[in-house]
Formats: C-alpha cells, sequence, structure tokens
C-alpha cells in the first residue's frame, strides 16, 4: 500500500465514523473530551519505548496518530483548519527551525543546533511572556518535567551553580527548612519547603545529567515490584497483609533487596 493511498484511507475513515451513519461515541467527541486519550496513547506509546517492543511502537504510534486525525477532523467540521493544515504548519517550522540543513547557516555541534533553535523560538515569539528566556510551558505538563526544563534553560545563560557539591548543599538546606516547618510552620508552609525540597532536588538531577522524571518512574516501579514481593510471600505464607507488623513487612522488603 502507497504512503499516500494510507495516508487518505485515514482522512476518509475518520470522516466517515463522524459523519451521518458514522459511530455515535466519536461523533459526540471534542477537542475537550478527547484530552484524556491523547495523554494515555502517548503514554502508551512511551511504555513500548522502554520495553523495547518494536510491534508494540508501530501499534501505539497509529493510536497516538489517529488521535491527530482525529482533532484535525474536528477542527475541520468547524472551518478551522485540517490535517493537511497542521502538516503544512509542520512543515514550515521544522524547515525554518533547521537553517543548518535547508539554509546557508553552518552549525557543527548538537550544542550549537540548540542555540540557534532557542533563539528563532525566542525570534517567532510575540509577547513578553513568551520572550522571557523561561518562555512558556505547556500547563499540564508533570511538574517534575517542567522543574527540569526551566531549570535548564536559566542555565543557558549562566544561571546556574558551578559544583555539585553546592547543589547537593542546596538540597541539605531545604531539606532543614522542611524540618523547621514541620515544627512550627502551617500546612501552606510545610507545603512551600516540600516544594522547594523537591525542586532543589530535580536540579541536582539535571546537574548530573539524570532525568528526573525517569529517576522517579523507575524508583516507582521497583517499589511495586519489592511491594508484590511482600504480598507474594506473605500470601505464600498463608498471611493477610492487612494483620501482618510492620516488621515482618519490613524483613521480606529487606530480602527482596538483595534478590
Amino acid at each position: 500500500m502507497s504512503r499516500e493511498k494510507s495516508f487518505q484511507d485515514l482522512v476518509e475513515l475518520m470522516r466517515r465514523l463522524r459523519d451521518e451513519g458514522g459511530c455515535p461515541w466519536d461523533k459526540e467527541q471534542t477537542h475537550q473530551s478527547l484530552k484524556p486519550y491523547l495523554v494515555e496513547e502517548t503514554y502508551e506509546v512511551i511504555d513500548a519505548i522502554d520495553e523495547n517492543d518494536t510491534e508494540a511502537l508501530k501499534e501505539e504510534l497509529g493510536d497516538l496518530l489517529f488521535q491527530i486525525f482525529f482533532h484535525s477532523q474536528i477542527a475541520g467540521e468547524k472551518g478551522e483548519f485540517d490535517i493537511g493544515g497542521v502538516m503544512k504548519a509542520c512543515l514550515d517550522k521544522m524547515t525554518s527551525r533547521h537553517p543548518h540543513v535547508f539554509g546557508e547557516e553552518r552549525l557543527r555541534t548538537a550544542e550549537e543546533v540548540i542555540k540557534m533553535w532557542n533563539k528563532i523560538k525566542m525570534e517567532e515569539k510575540k509577547d513578553e511572556e513568551e520572550k522571557s528566556v523561561l518562555g512558556t510551558l505547556p500547563k499540564h505538563l508533570p511538574a517534575l518535567q517542567k522543574a527540569h526544563k526551566i531549570q535548564k534553560k536559566a542555565s543557558r545563560v549562566g544561571f546556574d551553580w558551578e559544583r555539585v557539591e553546592d547543589v547537593i548543599a542546596k538540597v541539605e538546606e531545604e531539606l532543614e527548612e522542611v524540618k523547621e516547618a514541620m515544627v512550627q510552620g502551617s500546612y501552606e508552609d510545610i507545603e512551600e519547603e516540600i516544594g522547594d525540597l523537591l525542586f532543589a532536588a530535580a536540579n541536582l538531577s539535571r546537574f548530573l545529567k539524570v532525568s528526573p522524571e525517569e529517576a522517579l518512574h523507575k524508583t516507582v516501579k521497583k517499589f511495586i515490584r519489592r511491594f508484590r514481593r511482600i504480598e507474594s510471600e506473605l500470601a505464600a505464607r498463608g498471611k493477610d497483609i492487612e494483620e501482618c507488623s510492620l516488621e515482618e513487612m519490613d524483613m521480606i522488603w529487606e530480602a527482596s533487596k538483595k534478590g
């Protein structure tokens, strides 16, 4: 099947799903109602990448692509834009953002490319907030990712620590402030200091070139694996986890760390 035919087939399939005689559920959807599915499909793509499963990746990329066609169809019905407009906007942006490939600019390293990319983005922005070095970030971006991105942006203009020891000291300082807030602060004070501590920890991970989102994700998976080991071990002993002591669970936990 040719690429052009595959593309047109998908355009036609999406139109029919939303048309008279199409699918009742698909016809009811809006940009707002589809938001959870867009996020879900994105994370399923990430799961396939993490599992190094190429067949799953192909399938999940298709599901994600379908969401783009879905939103484009809804917009087209309102006379706003269609999938062709989405593709043209993408082609125009990627061409203008790569003058070293499609123009006369000559860049040799990835670092030079990033600087040029950010310079072009700044020139494209229209209001003062967007022209800030920090730029604008999606409101729903996970907080750890947002912290990481903001810190990287600030670092590019020299607003950064010089030594990792200083970053570690900042984490320790924020931890002490959490302890102080626990003794004499309000809930709001504790919340603020916890936020500062998490921000400092995210900064340390960035300084060490570790993604805080990925690091925490792997730790959560590790916790789940070890906790399920506790559940399995207790079930094998004929015990109910809710009736076991912390000491008994902790012994299995420690054993799972070694195994």
